[in-house]
């Protein structure tokens, strides 16, 4: 059912070829550090780098040092050492804790790169030298320098978001040892480099704080092309080779273009990597068989107590059309990406494109606790290819704000002894105090038994809470999972009624293929039959799924606090041993999409399409404006909306539902996830979801329910493959009709095709400010309808005529207007915040009472 995506996660819908994007002049990827700090430390005089970058000595940059100890400067003839830039030629030597302060003049992330060469000199022996580098924002930097390689020089880069005027870099030597520094630099960076939030990628799903993390670069790579050295690096970064990373190195081969046929698309900058990186990569080598399978494959050694940030950049650079390269990413053996289309997720050939992942510790283990892999897709189509153009490695800082061990800016340690007592003794006082609250609860709950409950149930039955019998729930579990799962719905009671899983073993017939209905990321779903032969939905979690557990916990606590006639209903669940089982009301006719295409089944008149796209369009309303937050759906598509006996349809699938922005927010920052083909382009751009945002997806269903064809179709010519792209290009000539599903040929009604089609154009707008609301769109949906049903019974032309012009006066929705709060809600209809109830006694065709007067418009 559900197929999500992590950050791009799968094939993204936005525009195939954006000629406005690709033809647009190429960006400058000139950047002005607002601070702009670099010292040579030991040096008498400045020392100007290629780049025309100036390091002042020490005689200018007295004024930023504290320290109270013997000046010691020490320098030695290029010569004699063996470094790739004079800064390493002079150090400053420090016997006691030593400072360095910088004014901030503009707040937000600075780079922080410190640069280390123990020089040969009479003072001091710095081979044997043992420091701490701490900053004033309590970040640990480096918690012991030590040359224990015996490397001529070194260098240290981090990402660091100052908040504050005044940063702060201390050397603090360990006792009897001394600190040197031989250059530093601090230097403004762009806002754009971080973004709050990435992909999780195990468990899937979001990760956010981004902003409030330090950062270590750990490697920086131009995949399959030179080395950059940092003068041709606008932010003087640089970017080494690939090759002593790609095991095997045969598996992967050159390729390259020139750096100006680069492209970047909205929402990419040359900041985030120069041209020169996207215009090579390594891609699949030649294996000599007909159908390559295998992956590429590069392995980095990294600390396996941090977390790490995972930038993979990519820019299509070998197809020669649009559309033809799909390809997998994983990571650590977890897959990143599925079905990586560069040419939709990029708006093009040679665009560049980039995505961040999260990797926590427990993922990193082994001698090589790293792999990034590049392979094919096992399906069918495209060009059997893979290619990385750029991969960065960031450690991010631990919980005690160190980048470098486990001890933080104040000595304390991650899972110290301190931590550890003070964790038993409040695991012990929860434990004490769970024991006196339930013991109170059965007391009352005993108090308030019924009357007849030794007839009813069992004394241990009847007290025992909701879960009674099932082992697992306060079990210890061996799994992270299990933990998990019991954790979670000892959380959310009132989640309906509870099932044994022999109950749901019975009513699959133990699992019968046969009886499989659905298939996702989650597990099946099975038809089964309870009680006295009501028919269910049983939808069965695969324990190894994180991100089947993440959508399950999801669905629950929406669907727990959701209820009308056009959502799915959750009938209860089942949490025993290693299960996790949702029970929902059987749709007998299947999804949506099913009777549109694929599956030869009686193809649906156009009144009865409308009728279901107008149930829907009620669904997904009451989602956005039926609570006070609102519910953004994120999955909205033709095999999400449900038909139940009499083709009522309901949406279900809400694992991806996000809660919608409060009065105070203007959107709700998350990785992208959705489905290919129905994604609104605005929300990849930006990362920023809106209630819009299912707009868009549902403009894309409006044209798959008027055309009956799949919303993407690579096997089509590329003009025909993105649907949206291609139903507009004919709206906007006024020629729909001619790729209509050709089963509606003389049943369609051309006015009512024509407002339904408008409503579709508008929800597709670029930008969701311009997308109507989805009040707005139920109403021309509904007037579609009233056209529709006025042709087919035989009205005279006149009649026609004067019933159009009264219906318009009272729903011809203007789709230009913004609603929001209060008109938004006045323009749904009185269906929003009813009880079901109360919904299904509305006229069945519009949902409004303004519609009774038009359910029958003969005899007038």
């Amino acid at each position: 059912m559900t197929v999500s995506l992590v950050f791009v996660y799968l094939f993204l819908n936005v525009v195939l070829t954006n000629a406005a994007r690709i033809n647009a002049p190429a960006k400058s990827y000139s950047f002005t550090p607002q601070d702009n700090f670099l010292f040579n430390c030991g040096a008498s005089n400045s020392t100007t780098l290629p780049g025309k970058l100036i390091f002042l000595g020490d005689e200018q940059t007295r004024q930023y040092l504290s320290y109270n100890g013997p000046n010691i400067q020490v320098s030695i003839p290029p010569a004699d050492l063996n470094v790739p830039s004079p800064i390493y030629l002079s150090a400053k030597i420090f016997e006691s804790e030593a400072t360095y302060n910088f004014n901030v003049t503009r707040p937000g992330w600075h780079w922080v790169r410190l640069h280390f060469a123990p020089i040969p000199n009479a003072n001091r022996d710095l081979k044997i030298a043992k420091f701490k580098v701490k900053t004033s924002n309590n970040l640990v930097l480096i918690h012991e320098f030590t040359n224990e390689e015996n490397k001529t020089w070194s260098f240290r880069e981090y990402l660091i978001n100052v908040t504050t005027e005044h940063f702060a870099l201390a050397f603090e030597p360990a006792q009897g040892s001394v600190a040197f520094i031989n250059a530093i630099e601090f230097v403004s960076a762009p806002d754009i480099l971080i973004n709050d939030v990435a992909t999780a990628v195990f468990p899937k799903g979001d990760y956010s704080g981004l902003l409030n993390v330090a950062y270590q670069t750990v490697y920086r790579l131009d995949v399959g092309g030179p080395l950059i050295t940092a003068e041709n690096d606008t932010l003087g970064r640089t970017w080494d080779l690939d090759k002593p990373y790609l095991d095997p190195k045969a598996a992967g081969s050159d390729v390259s273009v020139e750096p100006n046929v680069i492209t970047y698309p909205e929402g990419e900058s040359p900041l985030i990597a120069p041209p020169v990186v996207y215009a090579t990569a390594t891609q699949m080598a030649d294996a000599n068989v007909l159908v390559p399978s295998f992956n590429v494959t590069w392995k980095m050694k990294i600390d396996t107590s941090f977390g790490y940030l995972i930038r993979l950049h990519f820019a299509d650079i070998v197809s020669k059309s649009p559309n033809d390269l799909y390809f997998d990413v994983y990571i650590n053996g977890k897959s990143a990406i599925k079905g990586l289309d560069l040419t939709t997720v990029a708006g093009g050939l040679s665009a560049a494109y980039y995505a961040d992942f999260v990797v926590n510790s427990s993922m990193v283990t082994g001698l090589d606790p790293l792999t990034v892999q590049i392979g094919p897709m096992n399906e069918n189509v495209g060009t059997k290819n893979a290619l990385l153009n750029g991969l960065e490695v960031f450690k991010m800082n631990n919980s005690v704000g160190s980048l470098d061990g486990e001890f933080g800016f104040y000595g304390d340690k991650i899972n110290g002894d301190n931590e550890a007592k003070g964790t038993v003794a409040a695991v012990g006082f929860a434990m004490m105090f769970g024991a006196f609250v339930g013991l109170g609860a059965m007391a009352v709950k005993w108090r308030k038994r019924p009357q007849d409950w030794q007839k009813t149930k069992s004394f241990s039955s009847w007290l025992l809470p909701l879960h009674a019998g099932d082992t697992s729930f306060m079990s210890n579990s061996k799994t992270n999972l299990g933990s998990k799962r019991s954790q979670f719905f000892s959380s959310t009671m009132g989640l309906g009624r509870y099932f044994s899983l022999a109950e749901l073993q019975e009513a699959t017939k133990n699992w019968d293929p046969s009886q499989i209905i659905g298939v996702g990321g989650f597990g099946n779903v099975y038809l089964g039959e309870i009680d006295d032969g009501t028919k269910v939905a049983v939808k069965r979690g695969n324990p190894q799924s994180e991100q089947g557990i993440n959508e399950f916990q999801t669905e629950i606590q929406m669907l727990s606090k959701l209820r009308h006639r056009h959502l799915v209903s959750l009938i209860g669940y089942c949490d025993e041993n290693s299960e996790m089982i949702l029970v929902y009301e059987y749709m007998s006719n299947g999804p949506f999409r099913d009777h549109l295409y694929g599956k030869n089944l009686p193809p649906l008149s156009w009144s009865k399409r409308l009728e279901i796209c107008i149930g829907a369009a009620r669904g997904l309303h009451y989602l956005h404006t039926g609570s006070a937050q609102g519910i953004i759906h994120r999955d909205v598509k033709t095999t999400n909306i449900l038909l139940d006996d009499n083709f009522v349809a309901k949406m279900a699938d809400f694992g991806l539902s996000k809660d919608a922005p409060t009065t105070e927010q203007t959107h709700v920052s998350t990785a992208v996830k959705g489905s290919f083909g129905y994604l609104d382009p605005e929300y990849f751009r930006k990362q920023q979801l809106t209630d819009k945002s299912d707009v868009y997806s549902f403009g894309v269903v409006l044209f798959e329910t008027l055309c009956a064809r799949p919303a993407i179709n690579p096997a089509l010519p590329r003009e025909q493959v993105n649907l949206a792209e291609w139903a507009l290009q004919w709206k906007r000539q006024g020629m729909l009709e001619k790729i209509m599903d050709e089963k509606l040929v003389g049943d369609i009604n051309p006015e009512s095709m024509k407002k339904f089609a408008e409503a579709a154009e508008k929800c597709l707008a670029e930008y969701g400010v311009d997308r109507p609301a989805m009040g707005d769109v139920l109403w021309n949906l509904e007037y579609a309808l009233q056209l529709q049903e006025a042709s087919s019974k035989g009205k005279s032309e006149e009649e026609n005529k004067v019933d159009e012009s009264s219906a318009a006066v009272w729903v011809d929705v203007d789709l230009n207007k913004e609603s929001s709060g209060s008109d938004n809600k006045a323009s749904s209809g009185p269906e929003v915040g009813k009880r079901d109830d109360e919904v299904v006694a509305i006229d069945e065709h519009s949902g409004t009472a303004m519609f009774a007067q038009f359910a029958s418009l003969n005899g007038r």
